[in-house]
């Protein structure tokens, strides 16, 4: 008997570890193949009720969540990045932060110098803008928004800026409280027509004023490890997955929130690829 139920135990047992291996390795490649893909482009197209009806459409690629750091974003990957933005041929390119990682399973941790030195040769038409996302903030912000207007970012911190045709609101960070959205605001033009806001995370949207017509944010991920049957573990946001990725329109306003590129806590995505967008703006028709 103690023979047979020995029999059992040990089959049990290696039938356990067979089943790990038949679910482990199969999903490690998957989740090494979703981290170190290059980042799917989405496109979209967005009417700023403030831009006029003859004027030339334009062209915003959003960019958040670089997490520079060894294994999966050395500088390296994000230089080959930079070039699939440029052969794009934005108007704008957009940064919406975290460009650091604070993560402690990173085989090696880059300063801002070294992190950022691949985005000065984005080309955009108009203009670079960038905001901060937390890891920035919880990283020595004041050294990343030098770096940042070093590589010829124009950095938003709580403020606003006509900038080409367009005027842009930096919304500063939601999760760090260093959102100020009086200050934002405050010169903004008053019919808020021709306005695109920008902030790291998309938990900002249900405070700023209701006829801003498109929003920009990353931070979530879109969950950087979704399960097979949907959704995710977390999202990191105030509002569950109401923002978790993607185009999503509330009244008169439109929120566009990207994957990001890289990764924070884990080094690793699970069917959440990184992504960027490719948002068109035009006047109405």
């Amino acid at each position: 008997m103690r023979k047979a139920l020995g029999w059992v135990r040990n089959n049990k047992m290696r039938a356990f570890r067979y089943l790990v291996l038949a679910v482990g390795i199969p999903c490690s490649i998957i989740a090494w193949r979703d981290t170190m893909a290059d980042p799917v482009v989405r496109r979209t197209e967005v009417v700023l009720p403030g831009l006029a009806k003859d004027a030339p459409p334009l062209t915003i690629a959003l960019l958040s969540d670089f997490h520079v750091a060894d294994p999966d974003m050395p500088p390296s990957r994000l230089a080959r990045i930079v070039a699939q933005v440029n052969a794009l041929k934005p108007d704008y390119v957009m940064l919406a932060g975290d460009f650091i990682t604070d993560r402690t399973l990173a085989l090696h941790h880059y300063q801002y110098r070294d992190a950022l030195a691949p985005l000065a040769a984005l080309k955009p038409r108009i203009a670079t803008i960038a905001v901060l996302g937390n890891h920035d903030h919880w990283r020595n912000a004041e050294e990343g928004i030098r770096e940042l207007r070093h590589i010829g970012a124009r950095v938003l911190l709580n403020e606003s800026a006509q900038i080409g045709p367009l005027h842009i609101v930096g919304v500063g960070d939601h999760m760090s409280q260093h959102s100020d959205y009086p200050r934002a605001f405050a010169k903004a033009p008053a019919d808020h027509g021709a306005i695109v806001a920008l902030s790291h995370g998309p938990d900002v949207v249900p405070s700023l004023p209701d006829d801003i017509p498109l929003t920009l944010a990353g931070h979530t991920h879109c969950g950087q490890i979704q399960w097979p049957w949907g959704g995710s573990p977390a999202y990191m946001s105030n509002y569950g997955d109401r923002y978790a990725c993607g185009r999503i329109v509330e009244g008169r306003k439109t929120v566009i929130v990207t994957a990001g590129l890289g990764t924070s806590v884990l080094p690793f995505r699970f069917l959440a690829v990184p992504d960027m967008w490719l948002v068109t703006v035009r006047g109405p028709k």
